[in-house]
């Protein structure tokens, strides 16, 4: 089926304001109207997401829908103010947006929504608002809890991809409107654009618990709200996938799920692979919920989940040897227990106890890799043994049979720390035979917030109690040969910012317990039709990406430094040129970590970004650079941007925040 392609069109808002849209129609849709597909971001679809989009819409466009990407208020060429993520604003427009798109005679009044990270947020955010046109939904790697889940906070604890992903938003949003698009008025609304910029890293971590602003945009707050089906995507690499095991029990809805092996990208490009038809499991899901035709998505298991077979931790994975199953959700079968011992034993039976003390370096978690893997080479974690020379350490003996785990491991501790604030990290590993150690899941926890995020609680020092942590979520097979071995300590550098004192933890083994997610196994489902695709976006590679990451220790200072370059492609793609429109584009960005073994407030985060986009005669660069540090009351961050158009400077500014520390 042919495409009509519209670059640009303009869908007003009632305060006047109007959002930029391109569109994918099919052929024959403005005599015979069809369902449509929205996808509302602000990465920009002129040139941020086009390489992206077109493959993905168009293919939509192909089978019949009227595909419709949306920029958010404030970003690409959309007009007005962009003063945060996931504003009340934003879905306000969006609802407004798709009544628009149900009134337009291309379509029959039927509208999806779909997309991955922001997108996916906001769908489950619009969803439950309720728009009438609204028939159903795909969030892919998204989460219905902001505070415990996103990229800020991980139970509590300050992720360092806050500071990252913030600097990043502002480098995204220094970008100018695209003249050809907007017309003379492009210079101006930039300029406003530029001078009303959030310091997004500052912004976010100033909410330290769950409190109101986290709540708005978290969907758990009321799953009810939502009244259409849900597709929910997650995947094991990706840092998004714990909300589909809670949108799969929570929502009362026609609800289905798929987890796989991939990192943060749609699952038809999914690395690590295999990638799956994720667009033809898509078109299923819209002809059923869009069109009313019986696709067979009802008789699908609740959940498709792909799970992964033992792997050397090689921290580049271009694959993932495993299989798919189909399961109900939740598991029927009963978590099995394991009792940590004195001797370092996973047992089945318990032992008299011991108190062992753990107190990790302040570098622990070098071989952690990314927070959010998305298929770059090196972002995988590595070989744990790294890290268990730092922690307390309890394995199984050899399993003579596999024991193949779904769902989300918990760990009780019995456990007394020597200071109010303090953390801790637990690791699930495989140990094959030649004694390497894969990273199965982990999680971090700050321990005041051992009793929920909304009012965290000093931990009085020298007191024992239980705490539970919930790992992420996880797919595996241990293989017969293999043991299991969960690692605990109380650091995760660069993963997390540290706790303002080195704590050490005090674990009572004999009142410790591992509940693992254990499955029958040896099922296996059909799976997934290859991956499909509609017609690629004429693009040219000007330069491949040149990526860079290491760690090395001063032997003379003590100090650990985490090094990641990304020159000419953060996410790897490299310098490319839309060749439709003539623009190029390249990012790179250079992170470097630093911290001493022994020392938390040594802590320091320093990123250097640069944003060159445009064409002959059109050109403009923004440099970024942003730092963090702490002592044990207070963040300090502190940014300075200067923007150039044809090599003149026309943006600078300096931005500088003292953030108090909240139990954190």
């Amino acid at each position: 089926m042919a495409t009509e392609f519209i670059e640009h069109v303009w869908i007003p808002m009632p305060d006047g304001t109007r959002l930029s849209a391109r569109l994918f129609l099919p052929e024959g849709a403005r005599s015979h109207a069809v369902p449509a597909v929205l996808e509302y971001i602000p990465y920009r679809k002129r040139d941020g997401t086009r390489g992206r989009d077109e493959p993905m819409h168009g293919y939509f466009a192909e089978h019949g829908y009227a595909a419709v990407r949306v920029d958010i208020r404030g970003t690409g060429e959309s007009e007005g103010h962009m003063a945060d993520e996931y504003l009340e604003l934003e879905q306000d427009d969006a609802c407004e947006v798709i009544a628009w798109i149900a009134a337009q005679d291309w379509c029959d009044g039927n509208v999806g929504m779909m997309g991955k990270s922001w997108s996916g947020f906001n769908s489950l955010q619009v969803a439950a608002r309720r728009p009438p046109a609204l028939k159903a939904i795909i969030t892919c790697y998204s989460t219905d809890d902001r505070f415990k889940d996103d990229i800020h906070f991980m139970n509590g604890c300050l992720l360092n991809d806050n500071l990252w992903w913030g600097s990043i938003m502002m480098g995204y949003q220094a970008r100018p409107l695209d003249p050809e698009v907007v017309g003379e008025s492009w210079r101006e609304d930039w300029q406003k654009r530029l001078e009303t910029l959030p310091f997004f890293p500052a912004l976010w971590a100033e909410h330290q618990s769950y409190d109101a602003y986290w709540k708005h945009g978290s969907v758990q707050e009321d799953y009810s709200a939502i009244q259409c089906p849900v597709m929910v995507v997650g995947a094991w690499a990706d840092s998004y996938t714990n909300s589909v095991p809670r949108l799969l029990e929570n929502l009362q809805v026609p609800t289905r799920g798929i987890i796989g092996p991939w990192g943060h990208v749609y699952p038809q490009d999914g690395v690590p692979g295999p990638a799956i038809g994720f667009l033809q499991e898509a078109t299923r899901w819209w002809d059923q919920w869009l069109k009313g035709k019986d696709t067979g998505v009802t008789q699908e298991p609740k959940l498709r989940a792909y799970i992964n077979d033992p792997i050397a931790p090689e921290t580049s994975r271009p694959d993932q040897p495993g299989r798919w199953v189909g399961s109900d959700w939740p598991l029927a079968e009963p978590m099995r227990q394991m009792h940590l011992t004195p001797g370092g034993a996973l047992a089945d039976a318990p032992e008299e106890g011991a108190l062992l003390p753990i107190r990790s370096p302040q570098s622990h978690g070098i071989a952690a890799g990314e927070w959010m893997g998305v298929g770059c080479p090196g972002e995988m974690p590595g070989d744990q043994r790294i890290e268990d020379g730092g922690a307390l350490v309890f394995e199984t003996g050899v399993f003579g049979s596999d024991l193949e785990i779904l769902g989300v491991p918990e760990l009780d501790l019995h456990l007394a720390s020597d200071k109010p604030v303090a953390q801790v990290v637990v690791r699930l590993g495989d140990v094959a035979p030649d004694g390497k150690v894969t990273r199965v899941s982990y999680q971090v926890l700050n321990l005041t917030h051992r009793n929920g995020h909304e009012t965290p609680e000093a931990l009085v020092p020298g007191h024992f109690e239980t705490v539970k942590v919930k790992l992420s979520a996880c797919g595996h097979r241990f293989a017969a040969g293999h043991k299991l071995r969960v690692s605990v300590g109380t650091a995760y550098w660069p993963i997390i910012w540290p706790a303002p004192e080195a704590a050490t933890l005090t674990i009572d083994t004999a009142r410790s317990l591992l509940h693992v997610p254990q499955r029958r196994g040896g099922d296996v489902h059909p799976g997934f039709e290859p991956p499909a695709h509609g017609p690629a976006c004429p693009m040219t590679m000007i330069r491949p990406a040149k990526l860079e990451r290491h760690v090395t220790t001063d032997y003379l200072t003590g100090e650990v430094t985490y090094v990641t370059n990304g020159e000419g492609g953060l996410f790897g793609e490299g310098v490319l040129r839309f060749d439709e429109i003539g623009t190029v584009l390249s990012h790179s960005l250079r992170r470097e970590l630093t911290i001493h073994p022994d020392d938390p407030t040594s802590a320091r985060y320093k990123l250097h970004q640069v944003y060159e986009m445009g064409r002959e005669g059109w050109q403009t660069v923004s440099v970024l650079d942003s730092e963090m540090i702490s002592d044990t009351e207070s963040f300090f961050l502190k940014a300075r941007m200067s923007v150039t158009l044809n090599g003149e400077e026309v943006f600078a500014k300096d931005w500088s925040e003292t953030i108090p520390r909240h139990l954190i």
